[in-house]
């Protein structure tokens, strides 16, 4: 396969007002430009003051959020061993956002797994301007749009897994 158009970390858009990156994409998000931070190390860290773990009962263990900022507590293990709610505070925090015209930028340590998989669930799920019937299926239409795609096997395997209960729950997809 030939080497991706970008650098993994360079943000690069991979649909209208829909960034995807690596740390050099970590900033603080505005009103008009939010950020989804889906790295453990440093961001949820920075974010909750801790440099280890947090304890698993901890209210911001998975996800915080404040108005311009969600900060995802997610690794890239070989296992899948993500949680379905951290997708689902994914999609609560960045529907309303996309639906009001705000420029997305989604990051992870190297731009190449977490923050490209959560655009494609929010292009799948939320937009659905992808192909949804499958994780497979979103992948490939996926992948013709961002080819600096590379999901971790952990990723992939609990994507695949969960997919027909990863849905946007915003009132406009449940009215539609």
């Amino acid at each position: 396969m030939p080497d991706p158009p970008h650098p993994p970390s360079a943000p690069r858009e991979v649909h209208p007002g829909i960034f995807v990156g690596g740390l050099t994409a970590c900033r603080p998000g505005t009103a008009r430009h939010p950020v989804i931070h889906a790295c453990k190390s440093p961001c949820h860290q920075r974010a909750l003051g801790y440099t280890r773990s947090l304890p698993a009962d901890h209210p911001h263990y998975l996800a915080r959020a404040d108005a311009n900022d969600l900060w995802l507590n997610f690794i890239d293990p070989p296992l899948p061993l993500f949680q379905p709610n951290s997708f689902a505070q994914f999609l609560a925090f960045a529907a309303p956002r996309i639906d009001d015209g705000a420029v997305l930028t989604l990051h992870c340590n190297q731009g190449e797994s977490r923050s490209p998989s959560l655009a494609l669930l929010l292009l799948a799920r939320h937009l659905r301007v992808l192909q949804d019937s499958s994780f497979a299926a979103a992948r490939a239409a996926y992948e013709r749009l961002d080819p600096a795609y590379r999901p971790g096997s952990g990723i992939a395997q609990f994507l695949s897994e969960q997919w027909s209960s990863l849905q946007c729950t915003c009132t406009r997809c449940q009215s539609s």
